[in-house]
């Protein structure tokens, strides 16, 4: 697609060729190769506002809601941006080595238990209200999805960070 096309929103066709690319089909029969999802708020609103954008980096199409795209593209979407994405979600902390900095964490997440090394208080970054990122030594990136729904040991913990 070149940089005049016109951008265009659902209805599209969406298959994976053998190499494993996304292949994108117009309405009008054009095909766009290599097509990546991109979630504009992949927090707030994951469902919502996803850019299919190819490999130059031009955006082809539009998503409004990942619900209303018939499958089988709404699947495929779904499994490009799981394989892209890995933001665990902290369900609690269970420890802390101290309540300075660099300290290692021990908490439990939607795919277990592991341990990280938070650096600085700054790696803590709220991103809503309730919302909070927590970015380890490696740079894996942990969502506490509602602070307000942890244990009242685990935000006594995360209070001390705040």
């Amino acid at each position: 697609m070149n940089a005049s096309s016109t951008l265009i929103a659902t209805p599209f066709q969406l298959m994976r060729n053998p190499f494993g690319r996304l292949v994108l089909t117009t309405p009008s029969g054009e095909v766009v190769e290599g097509v990546v999802p991109v979630r504009a708020f992949p927090i707030q609103a994951p469902e919502d506002d996803i850019s299919l954008v190819h490999t130059d980096g031009h955006e082809v199409a539009w998503i409004d809601q990942l619900s209303e795209v018939p499958e089988p593209a709404q699947s495929l979407i779904r499994q490009e941006l799981q394989s892209r994405e890995f933001m665990p979600t902290i369900l609690s902390i269970i420890s802390v080595t101290s309540f300075s900095t660099p300290c290692t964490w021990r908490v439990t997440t939607d795919r277990g238990d592991t341990s990280f090394v938070l650096r600085g208080d700054e790696d803590i970054r709220r991103v809503g209200p309730t919302i909070l990122l927590v970015t380890d030594s490696h740079g894996i990136q942990f969502l506490i999805r509602d602070a307000s729904n942890l244990s009242r040991e685990s935000r006594k913990i995360l209070d001390r960070f705040l």
